[in-house]
């Protein structure tokens, strides 16, 4: 594969921590919910940010789609991600479950499915999602 960008960032403390783009423009305090045994402060962790990132991707993708079908979305178009975390059956650690939706004012439902199930094949992270897409681990 041709790479055409790659994102940098970085995170301390876990998930009572800090993340930061190499750039600085995403610098969030990570913070772990109640419902996973932390504290509920204020601050972001990263389901939110999987989910946040997954519906943006999906919507550019939903976008592009529709541009090849010479269709314009409306600027209202809303793609919504829920991400959940919990034990993995095997208990050798934790999975998420990644549901995916969107809301298309002014296209017929028919259409819209259509747009979405395309969509779902376009996007970078629903690839990833059903592929199982191979992660390099290592140390630095």
């Amino acid at each position: 594969m041709a790479i055409l960008y790659t994102a940098h960032a970085s995170a301390t403390g876990g998930r009572t921590g800090h993340a930061v783009s190499d750039n600085g423009v995403l610098d969030v305090a990570l913070t772990t919910p109640k419902e996973l045994g932390g504290d509920g402060a204020t601050g972001t962790n990263p389901e939110q940010l999987f989910a946040a990132g997954y519906s943006a991707c999906f919507l550019g993708a939903l976008k592009f789609v529709a541009g090849k079908e010479k269709l314009k979305l409306s600027e209202d178009t809303k793609v919504y991600a829920e991400v959940g975390i919990g034990p993995r059956a095997d208990g050798g650690g934790f999975e998420i479950e990644v549901k995916i939706s969107a809301e298309i004012p002014g296209v017929e439902r028919e259409l819209a499915e259509k747009l979405v199930a395309a969509a779902h094949i376009v996007c970078p992270y629903s690839h990833a999602m059903r592929t199982s897409t191979e992660v390099q681990a290592s140390v630095r």
